[in-house]
Parts: C-alpha cells; sequence; structure tokens
C-alpha cells in the first residue's frame, strides 16, 4: 500500500511540476551557424573541464521549514579527495565517472562515485518517479536546441536523477542550470527513515578560477498524504578545488583494472531500460539499489584477483535482469 500510495503522489507531483514553467526562460534564440558551433564548442570545453583531481567540500544545510513542527537538521560539512575522468567523449555526448580516494589505516582506498553523463540536444531522459521507479520523459522539442541534458548516476550505476539545460556566460562566469528533477534521497537522509520520500530540485555547475562547483537547491517532499507536500529546503554545495597531493594513482589503477567491467554494468542497465521502460527496482537506504553493495563488491573483487572479469560481468548482468522489472 505504502508503494501504491507513492506511485500515483510521484505522478501528481510530476503533473504539477509539468504545469508550471520548467524555468524562467524559454527556447534559445535563432544563431547563425557560426553561433552555434562556438557556443557547442564552449558548452563541450566546460563540461570537459570538471576533469582532474580534486580536494571537495561537501556543504548541506536544511533551512526553509514548510511544514509546521519540524525540526530542520544541523548543517554538516564533510570532504574527501576525488579523481574525475572522462570515459566517454563521442562529441556530443561526455561521460564523467568520480573516483573517491580515501585513506584505509594508511593504505588509499578507491570508492567508485558518481557519474554524469552530457548528452546534446536529446529527445528524452530518464528521470526518477518516485520510490523505486526512473521512466523515460520526453524534452520538449522546443527547448532542446542549445541545450544538454545531465543525468546523474548512483555508485553501481544505476541511474538517479536527469535534468536539462543551457549553458551560458553572465557576468563572465560560465553556468548550467537544470529544468526541475526529481531526485531519490540520498544515503544522509534515507537511513534516518525520514517524513519526505524525495527531492524536487534544481542542479547547477560552474567552474571557478581553481575547480568548479555543484550547487543543489532540493526541496524534501512528503508523498505519502497522497499529495506531493513540502517539507523543508535544503541548499547543497559541493566545491572542487584542484589538488593532488593524494594517491591520485589509485584511482587511476583501479580504473584500469575495473573499467571494462563497469562498461558491461552500464551496458545491461541501458539495456534493462529500453527493454523495459525504465529501471523499476527496489531500493534501500543503505546502498540505494539493493543490487549496488554486490555491484561494488564485485568490481574490489577483479582488482584484487579474486574473481575473474568474464564471471563478475555475467554475475552483475543477472543481478540487474532479475531485479529490474517492467514498467
Amino acid at each position: 500500500m505504502k508503494y501504491l500510495k507513492a506511485t500515483v503522489a510521484s505522478s501528481l507531483l510530476a503533473l504539477a511540476m509539468a504545469a508550471s514553467p520548467a524555468l524562467a526562460d524559454g527556447p534559445v534564440g535563432e544563431r547563425s551557424a557560426a553561433q552555434e558551433q562556438a557556443s557547442f564548442a564552449a558548452d563541450r570545453e566546460t563540461i570537459l573541464a570538471m576533469a582532474g583531481d580534486y580536494r571537495v567540500r561537501f556543504d548541506m544545510q536544511e533551512s526553509t521549514v514548510w511544514r509546521p513542527g519540524y525540526e530542520p537538521l544541523d548543517r554538516k560539512i564533510s570532504g574527501g579527495h576525488e579523481s574525475v575522468r572522462v570515459i566517454e567523449d563521442t562529441g556530443t555526448k561526455i561521460v564523467l565517472q568520480h573516483l573517491l580516494v580515501v585513506d584505509a589505516g594508511g593504505e588509499p582506498m578507491v570508492i567508485k562515485h558518481w557519474r554524469q553523463d552530457w548528452e546534446y540536444e536529446p529527445a528524452q531522459i530518464l528521470t526518477y518517479e518516485g520510490p523505486n521507479r526512473w521512466t523515460w520523459s520526453e524534452v520538449p522539442e522546443r527547448m532542446r536546441a542549445g541545450r544538454w541534458s545531465q543525468t546523474v548516476y548512483q555508485v553501481d550505476d544505476s541511474p538517479r536523477y536527469a535534468g536539462w539545460g543551457q549553458w551560458e556566460t553572465t557576468n563572465g562566469v560560465r553556468r548550467w542550470r537544470s529544468n526541475w528533477t526529481n531526485r531519490p534521497l540520498a544515503r544522509r537522509d534515507a537511513v534516518r527513515d525520514p517524513v519526505y520520500d524525495l527531492y524536487a530540485a534544481i542542479n547547477r555547475h560552474q567552474l571557478t578560477p581553481d575547480g568548479w562547483i555543484h550547487w543543489q537547491d532540493n526541496t524534501k517532499m512528503d508523498l505519502e498524504t497522497g499529495e506531493a507536500e513540502p517539507v523543508v529546503q535544503e541548499y547543497v554545495l559541493n566545491t572542487y578545488t584542484r589538488f593532488d597531493d593524494y594517491e591520485v594513482s589509485a584511482a587511476d589503477e583501479y580504473w584500469a583494472a575495473t573499467s571494462a567491467y563497469w562498461q558491461a554494468v552500464r551496458d545491461a542497465w541501458d539495456s534493462v531500460s529500453e527493454a523495459k521502460g525504465g529501471i523499476a527496482i527496489e531500493e534501500e537506504a543503505e546502498t540505494g539499489t539493493v543490487i549496488s553493495g554486490e555491484l561494488l563488491e564485485m568490481g574490489n573483487e577483479i582488482q584484487s584477483g579474486a574473481l575473474t572479469e568474464a564471471e563478475a560481468i555475467a554475475r552483475a548482468t543477472a543481478l540487474i535482469e532479475e531485479h529490474t522489472s517492467m514498467l
């Protein structure tokens, strides 16, 4: 019954968001072929500039309370070291893989982190509909020209959220802003059994003189009543500052050992999303999807030699097929 209510409520949320303007700006204005090519080149240069090695600061703050009686969480600041690599570039599609490098008792340990796919003028994107469900959503035709979608994937390469927007230079700063997107709860919230079910959010990226920032404006939404209700506003600012005084080589060694496996995992998710009309898979608070832990562990076992690449790919493909259902 909880799943049914959440599904109905998430549909109501989607309709409500679709009924309002996605952004204040309209379609990209007419440009000459030369202007279009210059803008496209600048967009690509900006996206590719996010690759590199970084010291990262994660700053999260609940602010405006919409539900009477709700007590906002204390501000949380954390950080770490992260290497971002370009793992695919076709010209109109750029894929960036994030790899966390942490100190595990004096030895570096790599944790496969999130992934961001950028696609130029897409016709559709894979969006989060509500608990356990990601569906294909059409990008309005009049809003495609000159714009890029960004699809963010979880640590196991299952989808997380997607949006579309235009790269613009304003006051000398290059920025990208998404339309409204739905997102599943992050682990920091999901493990607390909170009163909200998902985030309705706007996502921003911009370069800085020494790196880039990822800024999220999240409205935490409760779907349980049958209507989408805001609970609290949250602002998240993730700052990526160029820095390489950590075990960068550990990230590259991990990726060299596991990249073929993760390519097969990405292919399996893509095949399922096309064949089944999206992704329907059970989520859990600790890991995201119920198979995330096993998919990540197999990557570690490939690197250590405890598991062959072929065995891991076969098992991962079977797991994704077994745990997803038709939409």
